[in-house]
């Protein structure tokens, strides 16, 4: 027997991802957003309102950066969603999380996070923001050859039902393969 639930926000695994942009003077914003999905091929979509200090920062800059938040850093992954850059200013450097500038567009890479997408700020619609990634780069520790190994990656996903965090990387199958069997 089946039992209706009081949520919406009812998709599991949410990604936590870190969005990062500059301040006006330069200094780095850091937000948690675990409402955010690849939109299409190169763009992601990001469900964020216009109050957030970041969505000024990436209209204002053009640009972001997306990180995939892991398991060793998530005390301060849920600490940039609790606090807003518009009340702290320096909630970056409380972290004591380091950062380097991309090469590809005018944002933060932080260095912590294993894997980070660079990108270009397309659009704001009502949904949210829209960009285009135009680099991706990943930690050498997360690294199997060329390719990222996200057993090594200890992603982590939000959990709306209960508001807890946990940790991804065990492989199941092997997609585009497993289900020939059924044809």
């Amino acid at each position: 027997m089946r039992k209706n639930i009081k949520t919406t926000e009812a998709i599991f695994p949410m990604p936590v991802l870190m969005i990062a942009t500059y301040n006006e003077d330069g200094s780095i914003d850091v937000m948690n957003a675990a409402w955010g999905t690849m939109f299409e091929r190169d763009y992601v979509m990001l469900n964020l309102t216009e109050t957030h200090k970041t969505v000024k920062n990436i209209k204002e800059r053009g640009a972001f950066t997306v990180s995939i938040a892991d398991s060793k850093h998530v005390k301060e992954a849920d600490y940039f969603g609790m606090i807003s850059g518009n009340n702290t200013k320096d909630k970056f450097e409380k972290t004591g999380l380091t950062a380097t500038k991309s090469e590809n567009v005018d944002a933060p890479i932080i260095n912590e996070f294993p894997i980070c997408m660079e990108c270009e700020f397309v659009d704001y619609k009502e949904c949210g923001v829209i960009g285009k990634v135009v680099n991706v780069s990943a930690d050498e520790s997360v690294m199997s050859g060329d390719n990222v190994d996200i057993s090594l990656v200890n992603a982590i996903a939000f959990d709306p039902y209960t508001h807890g965090y946990y940790e991804i990387g065990k492989r199941v199958g092997e997609a585009f393969k497993d289900g020939l069997g059924l044809k």
